[in-house]
């Protein structure tokens, strides 16, 4: 995963995350206090997002109100790769240490 904190970086207010991640990883529960927006480039992932819980190929976008419990799995057979921005120029994590569906 590479992450890019653009307040330090370059001035701005995002932060963005490449996300790569192998068949069966994935991303505990946790919040943040601002949006965040999630494109799917390649796999397939598993999303819960609140009480939701879908199944996502690639091409799909999904955007996470603010302190709304998140989290995903990679359930496809080959790598995921994923862009997410986050409106902040800094990243603030709350994990909640519990496994995504």
């Amino acid at each position: 995963m590479a992450l890019f904190e653009g307040a330090e970086r370059a001035g701005v207010g995002i932060t963005m995350f490449i996300v790569h991640s192998v068949p069966g990883a994935l991303v505990e529960l946790h919040t943040h206090p601002y949006t965040e927006t999630f494109v799917l480039l390649e796999g397939r992932v598993r999303w819960t997002a609140g009480d939701d819980v879908v199944e996502l190929d690639a091409g799909a976008v999904v955007t996470v109100p603010p302190d709304t419990v998140h989290g995903f799995r990679n359930t496809g057979d080959i790598s995921l790769r994923m862009v997410t921005v986050h409106e902040s120029g800094v990243l603030i994590q709350h994990d909640l240490d519990q496994e995504p569906a």
